[in-house]
């Protein structure tokens, strides 16, 4: 696949504008360090003003039109350029939910402030009891004059302690003869009262999922999503964007080309680790995995339509998510010993890409979990694919 001239030209002018984004901004994602929000926001707010947050959506709400390939390279030069991106929760899951589904007045009052990041959006799909099983779900939004009253917990919610709203499944019909019906599509307001947030700490010492609780929460009939006890709908639209936004394919491209240079780095003995052909032959095989699964991608490109997901995009999530993980096993064996030394400090003189190598590769192991989990997406493959 060779780019056009008009679409090379494209390239460039977008590789110059994310290249000018501050180093500050983009360093934390070149070295794996802790995302703070001050980060996220500012970052998305940039691209916000320079019309690039969302050109994906339609040009009436800040869309651009491009094509898919434009689209394509808009992620690509972003991901090279070591920008963590827009906030995917904003831009690729609840505004296009809003967009499909909301009513005119929702779309004016809330797509606007979604692309701006004015509201940033965590998701509140995962229970204690639902997690693969999406349908189980037992956070309930009882109608009550002009509110619903929420109740119940959702759990491993990314970024929850940042974010100022929510959009959730809730069960608006307890009694529905279906698990999958009976349920809405909510937003709401994390500092109404009533909500509490609690970070959970993770295995390689950060907290950027959470536990959320609802007790009597009242919540705005009129920021219910669509038709009630239609919720289920809505969120196989939405999953279908995720799982193409979970195979996180620039990202890995990106932390790949950085374990590339660490492999060119001379050890003590002077030898390079690239020179031995195992480590070679890993990186090479990496390298055309991640160029198969970017064609795979540019063909589901805008295959998510009317409320049906393709299929694909659950081949997306699989082979995504276990390159996410190789990638970071690779460079967690190329630290060596010195990937052991995560809580070391600057003065140890130990790179920060080495240090944060094992909390990133023990962080990974969720990645083939959330998204709706690898074991779920082979059945929606073989059966929606394979025809099994």
């Amino acid at each position: 696949m060779h780019l056009s001239e008009v679409d090379r030209a494209f390239q460039l002018e977008l590789r110059a504008t994310f290249e000018q984004v501050p180093w500050s901004l983009r360093e934390p994602i070149a070295t794996d360090a802790s995302l703070e929000r001050e980060t996220l926001v500012e970052t998305h707010r940039l691209l916000h003003e320079a019309g690039l947050a969302v050109p994906h959506w339609p040009v009436e709400w800040g869309g651009r039109d491009w094509t898919p390939m434009q689209l394509h390279l808009w992620d690509y030069e972003m991901h090279r350029a070591g920008l963590f991106g827009p906030m995917a929760t904003n831009t690729n899951l609840v505004g296009p939910v809003v967009h499909q589904f909301g009513t005119e007045e929702q779309k004016r009052r809330f797509l606007p402030r979604i692309a701006s990041l004015d509201l940033f959006f965590c998701q509140g799909f995962s229970e204690p009891e639902a997690g693969s099983d999406l349908a189980a779900v037992r956070t309930t939004a009882i109608r009550d004059g002009d509110d619903y009253v929420v109740n119940g917990q959702k759990t491993w919610t990314s970024l929850a302690h940042m974010a100022d709203w929510i959009f959730a499944l809730v069960r608006t019909d307890p009694d529905a003869p279906r698990k999958q019906a009976g349920i809405s599509f909510l937003l709401i307001d994390l500092r109404s009262p009533g909500v509490t947030v609690r970070p959970i700490r993770m295995i390689d010492g950060e907290a950027e999922v959470n536990e959320i609780f609802f007790d009597e929460v009242r919540v705005p009939a009129d920021q219910l999503i669509g038709e009630p006890n239609q919720g289920w709908g809505y969120a196989k639209f939405l999953l279908g964007n995720e799982r193409v936004g979970n195979a996180q394919i620039g990202h890995t491209k990106l932390r790949l080309s950085y374990a590339k240079r660490h492999a060119a780095e001379p050890l003590a003995d002077g030898l390079r680790p690239v020179d031995d052909p195992g480590v070679a032959r890993r990186i090479a095989e990496l390298e055309n995995q991640l160029v198969a699964l970017e064609l795979t991608a540019l063909r589901v490109t805008g295959g998510s339509v009317d409320g049906r997901p393709d299929p694909a995009s659950s081949v997306l999530k699989v082979r995504g998510t276990q390159l996410q993980q190789a990638v970071s096993e690779l460079i967690m064996d190329l630290a060596g010993p010195d990937s052991s030394a995560t809580y070391a400090g600057e003065e140890s003189g130990i790179p920060r890409w080495a240090r944060r190598s094992t909390g990133t590769y023990l962080n990974l192991r969720k990645a083939s979990i959330y998204g709706g989990s690898n074991e779920i997406q082979r059945t929606i493959i073989a059966t929606s694919i394979l025809g099994l």
